[in-house]
């Protein structure tokens, strides 16, 4: 089938899709804005608003910051109202070059009120939310999708196993012209990846906080969950883009603690001498498959050859 493929006449695009804000931030960051810098256009799709985030950073409680002496419901809204420009100021920093709202609202935490709320992702009709972002890629034409996995056990939110259903659905449909005839001109991307993060990642990471600083913020539960390594296809080496993710983390002021070693426990350069990669895992592919050796080291290996000059 591959070497029946058209050749690419579109500027190489990358598309993302992710659950709420901060999410782009802690998945994928350095990998996006090293593309970026690459020349390869960049989209990010955010498929909630955040609505039911807490606040993750006590700082901002303290005297003359903007939650000081708040109660809760207050301290809530306003966290909500600060989430889009956190996700602006984030989306700045990787270097997106467009960032589309899917317009849903955050589903919360499994089982909980928010859940049941009709505007909700959860709650979503499944096509009508995969044809949202079938719209959006149609428009941006993308040769290459990013999204969530299909194993989330050890994070079953369930905002993101809905953007993995909507994200393989869209890969499917957005090329068939028998699905959503009017939301634009039929495009079928050619690859599809799924984020992960490793345990080789993890180790490593938690194996120099241990020798830098004596003890870890990975706690024995996380150590001893089971890694996906072995499904892994495709390393991205994003010596020098750390900052992306380092900067983008900090940009959701809400969200994450700058103080919290979990994220911050080694700085730049010591992250990328313990682990310089980002793994992620190729679910499909119209363009080949994946070098029996040592596996890809480029999202758009297979695309670029097809690219005219």
């Amino acid at each position: 089938m591959a070497g029946n493929l058209p050749r690419v006449t579109e500027r190489l695009t990358l598309l993302t899709v992710h659950a709420h804000p901060d999410d782009e931030a802690s998945k994928g960051a350095p990998t996006l804005a090293m593309y970026h810098d690459e020349g390869v256009r960049t989209v990010l799709v955010c498929c909630t608003g955040g609505e039911e985030g807490d606040l993750q950073n006590p700082s901002l409680r303290e005297p003359g910051q903007p939650f000081h002496g708040l109660e809760p419901d207050e301290e809530r809204a306003l966290v909500a109202s600060m989430r889009s420009s956190e996700l602006a100021a984030s989306a700045e920093i990787i270097g997106f070059d467009v960032v589309e709202m899917l317009g849903y609202r955050d589903s919360g935490m499994a089982d909980t009120e928010p859940n049941a709320n009709p505007d909700c992702f959860h709650q979503a009709d499944i096509d009508e939310a995969t044809g949202r972002l079938v719209a959006i890629v149609r428009r941006e034409r993308p040769q290459v999708m990013i999204t969530y996995g299909d194993d989330q056990a050890g994070y079953p939110h369930p905002d993101h196993l809905r953007v993995h259903d909507i994200s393989v659905l869209a890969f499917e449909r957005a090329g068939d012209p028998d699905w959503y005839p009017d939301l634009g001109e039929p495009f079928a991307p050619s690859k599809l990846y799924y984020s992960v993060w490793s345990k080789a990642r993890m180790m490593a990471i938690h194996e120099m906080i241990l020798r830098l600083k004596g003890e870890s913020p990975f706690e024995q539960e996380w150590l001893d969950r089971p890694g996906q390594d072995h499904r892994i296809t495709t390393r991205i080496d994003i010596t020098g883009y750390m900052y992306a993710r380092t900067g983008a983390l900090r940009a959701h002021a809400t969200q994450v603690d700058p103080n919290a070693p979990w994220w911050f426990g080694v700085d730049d350069d010591q992250m990328t001498e313990a682990y310089r990669w980002e793994d992620w895992i190729l679910a499909r592919s119209l363009v080949g498959s994946i070098p029996a050796d040592d596996g890809e080291r480029d999202l758009f290996a297979g695309v670029r050859e097809r690219v005219s000059p």
